[in-house]
């Protein structure tokens, strides 16, 4: 995981339209293997900084939010940039517009989040992946308590008393 020394840091989709600025280290970066993920990237699997919204500066214009479908049935907003159309980050049900899911691959140095502190939902990852188990591996989602670093778990729960709130505004999803 990347130290606070290195943060902030910019990034930006393709054209320079979306700039931001990620203010702190994330709570934790994912790699999800779920197949949701593969078609939406077009690749084997996403890679995630899970950080506070409150973390992000927006630098110049907003980006465009589109609404997809998602395995929870609640849907995901992606956040994509209105001319080159590539993601930037994603908001999904389970904390709404409270957490940022920033692409990687968007940062100008991507090498400073130091990579995944967890891959998940590799049930159904590509059979060619493979992981060398030197960070943890779960077959779908996981417990916080037992992954997060103690400092993340502690921004989370600040933040929890807001999510709570948000989480019990949402209509139930009918199966």
């Amino acid at each position: 995981m990347a130290e606070n020394s290195t943060f902030p840091i910019e990034g930006s989709c393709d054209c320079q339209n979306i700039r931001y600025r990620v203010e702190a280290k994330p709570l934790i970066v994912h790699c999800c293997h779920c197949r949701w993920c593969q078609r939406e990237t077009g690749s084997a699997f996403a890679l995630n900084a899970v950080i506070e919204t409150t973390n992000i500066t927006p630098l110049t214009t907003d980006p465009e939010i589109i609404h997809t479908a998602s395995q929870s049935g609640r849907g995901q907003k992606i956040a994509r940039c209105p001319k080159c159309h590539l993601a930037v980050w994603s908001h999904y049900s389970s904390a709404g517009p409270l957490v940022t899911f920033v692409r990687v691959g968007t940062l100008e140095n991507p090498d400073v989040v130091g990579g995944p502190g967890v891959h998940i939902f590799t049930s159904t990852k590509q059979k060619w992946v493979v992981l060398d188990g030197k960070v943890p591996v779960v077959s779908e989602f996981y417990d916080m308590e037992e992954i997060w670093s103690k400092e993340s778990l502690e921004r989370w729960r600040v933040l929890l008393p807001e999510v709570e709130k948000y989480r019990a505004s949402l209509v139930p999803v009918e199966s």
